[in-house]
């Protein structure tokens, strides 16, 4: 049986010996040639009959020093076993460990090193005691004004028009590169588009009113469209928004065809469509409807920054202390690829906050005796599908849905992804529990500044 011994070489950083002697690998050597023996198929030889001198000659080496290591690895992992160490990643093998120093020839005791990180014991702060803000946005008349429009064009129907009339035609165009007079450009910019008429400036649309298909105007971007539509409008076509003579093209605007979306009425079959589980009668309680969703919306984003709150405050209130040197040797030598000093110095600082963030929350979750079921990995997915389709898609025949997250649940990918996202929400569900924060209102437009500084803040 091998022998460790530990020795104690940085902070949280410890040296493991392990020696094996002839007895913890010899039997298993032999055991292995003889197999070799019974299996070898070599030519002047009836199968199981080569002699042993020749199996050894020819797998010997490999094989010896294949079970050494093994007995070393088997040493160290019992060892770890034992002692309930806690690491991080995997022990490092010692730069003096030399597995090419093995020979059957002259078998003997064997003694190689490893490095170990050990992971800290900390205290998580007081919650009760930090200073956080829950923010309420309160969703404004014009939002669920445009929503209603929304849904009233989502659910029209599309109708086409001889000519363009109204601020709400879609026209489906081609852009072409041509010179002033529309005489289109040899090789130059085309492109399909569909826009509505509203997307140009007010100014122009007088130009298009009245249009039918196939017929053309000569626009250039910085008459037709007011800055918004026109950025976009550069990056579709490939143009470089810092560049004059881009934006001073001329191109031939031609209507390929015209549409107009007939809005819905707001009526019990219209409400119906929109809420098939819900029994609206008037206008007013779908507006109502309308505004609960939206404001679940709003509880939603703001819920995710108290989360992303939450996170900080965590972070910056734990104090955690690492074996650096290793981890900075492991980052070297030990992921997926190679990593030169440079590069480890600079990504260390956020490998380390991702390292304090899975002990705090693995924390949490060991404090709390947090679970994630199957059934609800199951819920999860189902939601997921749900949410892709949306209620107005999975009406009629639902039969196909039980079987189709069946198929997802077999998928490991899934599962694991599932698995995360719900362990990390109870995480911070139980980080929230424990707060008292201060509830404050909040505009829209000040919420998203406030993400927006946030993120600046934070990276």
């Amino acid at each position: 049986m091998a022998t460790v011994t530990r020795e104690n070489i940085g902070l949280l950083n410890d040296k493991l010996t392990v020696t094996v002697t002839k007895e913890d690998y010899l039997p298993s050597f032999e055991k292995a040639l003889k197999h070799y023996a019974k299996s070898a198929n070599i030519p002047g030889f009836r199968k199981g009959m080569v002699p042993a001198g020749m199996i050894k000659k020819m797998h010997g080496p490999a094989v010896y020093t294949e079970e050494v290591l093994r007995s070393i690895e088997k040493g160290l992992l019992d060892y770890l076993e034992q002692e309930k160490l806690d690491i991080f990643a995997q022990p490092l093998p010692g730069s003096d460990n030399d597995p090419g120093k093995l020979d059957m020839n002259t078998p003997s005791d064997y003694t190689f090193n490893f490095e170990v990180g050990l992971k800290p014991s900390f205290e998580l702060p007081d919650l009760s005691k930090v200073s956080i803000t829950r923010y309420k946005i309160e969703p404004e008349a014009e939002l669920v004004e445009d929503e209603v429009k929304r849904l009233q064009a989502r659910h029209g129907k599309m109708t086409d028009p001889e000519a363009v009339a109204t601020d709400e035609d879609v026209l489906n165009v081609t852009f072409e590169e041509s010179d002033a007079e529309g005489n289109v450009a040899e090789g130059g910019i085309k492109k399909d588009n569909s826009l509505l008429l509203k997307y140009f400036a007010e100014s122009f649309r007088p130009q298009l009113i009245g249009k039918k298909n196939e017929e053309s105007v000569v626009i250039q971007l910085t008459t037709a469209f007011d800055e918004k539509e026109r950025d976009w409008l550069i990056s579709d076509l490939g143009l470089n928004k810092e560049d004059a003579d881009s934006l001073n093209k001329y191109f031939k605007l031609t209507i390929t065809k015209i549409g107009l979306v007939e809005k819905r009425e707001l009526d019990e079959v219209f409400f119906k469509e929109v809420f098939p589980d819900k029994e609206i009668k008037t206008e007013e309680a779908f507006r109502a409807e309308i505004k609960a969703d939206i404001q679940k919306a709003l509880d939603g984003q703001t819920r995710n920054y108290l989360h992303h709150e939450l996170y900080h405050k965590l972070l910056d209130n734990s104090t955690i202390e690492f074996p650096e040197t290793f981890l900075k040797r492991w980052m070297e030598t030990g992921g997926e690829a190679a990593k030169t000093k440079e590069q480890v110095e600079a990504e260390f600082p956020t490998f380390r906050d991702q390292l304090k963030w899975t002990l705090i929350s693995d924390r949490i979750v060991k404090d709390n005796n947090i679970d994630v079921s199957p059934e609800e990995i199951r819920d999860h997915i189902a939601q997921e599908v749900i949410g892709y389709f949306g209620a107005s898609g999975l009406q009629g025949d639902m039969s196909w849905l039980g079987a189709y997250v069946d198929k997802l649940t077999q998928d490991k990918q899934q599962v694991e992804s599932a698995y995360r996202r719900i362990l990390s929400q109870k995480v911070f569900e139980k980080a929230e529990s424990q707060i008292t924060p201060e509830e404050k209102p909040i505009s829209r437009e000040d919420f998203q500044k406030l993400q927006e500084e946030h993120q600046h803040h934070h990276h």
